[in-house]
């Protein structure tokens, strides 16, 4: 407990940078704090296989709250294709019970890899479209069928490795020639249908688990999520406002490169 109290300063600065970074590049908190919450548990001694569930777990409760504000801004700003939100929303549920199935049998460590793959794969984006516009399937969304399983398909992902909506939902979203900044206000409601049932998900799946540090229930733990929330809730809107006013290119690169390494050393080590 001690240990973690040491390192709340640490804590607060990465909550503000999650939230600044779900408004203004759409990419969802948890590129952010799973690999903070990551190295965190891991320095304080605690088994991979408890480490990175734990981390995921705890990344997703704090992103209801993360979602929630970013998406009455973005709601405010008239950002969010409410239409879009009620065709994927039953299908982004049933994506994130296969996603909570698939937690429940798959190692810590696998499940570590999996998530630097993902960094690695947000980085590449990240730098393709800092220097390129964003690639086009076409130019509109397709049938109700595909539709059904890109929702799915974030849903799953993002329930599994802990992470906003955005980070998958925008660039899809994108391929099919939807503006960024709908993009980025229509993944925030999604956030939101994930990260409730997914955070239920890892308490249950983590109940009674050995080796959770202090004020934890499940896979969640509470004095992370305490020191995260107010700083992601305050610097949410601050990313939103962001995102409307700069020429976000640079920040992109800067962010890739930093993914890219943190990816590698999760994939890999």
């Amino acid at each position: 407990m001690n240990e973690l109290l040491i390192l709340l300063p640490l804590l607060l600065a990465c909550g503000a940078a999650a939230g600044i970074l779900a408004g203004l590049l759409g990419v969802g908190g948890g590129i952010v704090i799973v690999p903070m919450l990551y190295h965190v548990y891991t320095g304080l001694g605690i088994p991979v296989d408890t480490a990175m569930p734990l981390s995921v777990g705890t990344s997703l409760s704090t992103i209801i709250l993360t979602s929630v504000i970013s998406a009455r801004s973005h709601a405010r700003r008239g950002t969010v294709d409410r239409a879009v939100v009620r065709g994927w929303a039953l299908f982004i549920l049933l994506g994130v019970g296969l996603g909570m199935l698939v937690a429940n049998l798959v190692s810590g460590a696998l499940l570590k890899t999996l998530f630097g793959g993902l960094l690695i794969l947000v980085a590449v984006h990240m730098l393709y479209t800092a220097r390129h516009a964003a690639p086009q399937l076409a130019d509109r969304l397709p049938g109700r069928g595909p539709q059904a399983l890109l929702a799915g398909v974030v849903g799953g992902f993002s329930a599994l490795l802990g992470i906003g909506g955005g980070t998958l939902a925008v660039p899809m979203l994108n391929l099919f020639a939807f503006p960024m900044h709908r993009a980025v206000g229509t993944a925030s409601v999604f956030g939101f249908l994930i990260s409730v049932p997914a955070t239920l998900g890892y308490i249950l799946t983590g109940w009674g688990a050995a080796g959770l540090p202090p004020a934890s229930t499940g896979f969640v733990n509470w004095l992370s999520f305490a020191a995260l929330v107010p700083a992601t809730m305050l610097f949410a809107p601050v990313g939103v406002r962001l995102c409307h006013r700069l020429d976000v290119r640079q920040l992109k690169r800067v962010f890739a490169l930093f993914l890219l390494l943190v990816g590698a050393k999760m994939a890999v080590l």
